[in-house]
């Protein structure tokens, strides 16, 4: 029973609360740091809701940002390798198979490829916590996966 005398004590909800304000301070910051860092390669364009994009050698790609728990920051990039490629019974250049060789060589990223009704569409998609990377490290690990995506552009077409 309470005191009728005494106030009651307010109750702290149990579990983590969100801080909305520092979960986008935080994921801004890092898309901060993604721009100044890819800005010393590429063109960088910054979308209405904060994400980046940009083009390398006819891959287009999207950089966005996402706090995944308290002082989990992650980067998270999307490379548009290529569209509309062909399917091919020959084995040596059916794109399915040539990804997975690609992706057993331990490149950067993970290689999707969607079938439609006019061919494969294929992405490169890469996530890694990036929070206190400087710019120089960051640029360049970056690029490591962006320039595999127009390596594996060249190749895909090249069939």
């Amino acid at each position: 029973m309470t005191n009728p005398r005494k106030p009651a004590k307010a109750r702290k909800p149990a579990g983590r609360t969100a801080q909305p304000d520092t979960e986008a301070s935080n994921t801004a910051a890092l898309l901060t740091s993604a721009k100044v860092a890819l800005e010393q390669f590429l063109d960088v364009q910054v979308d209405d809701d904060g994400a980046l994009t940009f083009q390398h050698a006819d891959v287009p790609g999207a950089v966005s940002a996402v706090q995944l728990a308290e002082g989990l920051v992650v980067l998270s990039m999307t490379c548009v390798v290529a569209w509309d490629v062909p399917a091919r019974s020959d084995p040596v250049v059916d794109v399915p198979a040539m990804l997975a060789l690609r992706a057993g060589e331990g490149l950067f990223g993970t290689l999707g490829a969607v079938r439609t009704e006019r061919g494969y569409d294929v992405t490169l998609r890469y996530a890694f916590p990036a929070a206190g990377l400087d710019a120089a490290p960051l640029g360049t690990l970056l690029m490591l996966v962006i320039s595999t995506a127009s390596q594996l552009r060249s190749e895909l077409l090249a069939q």
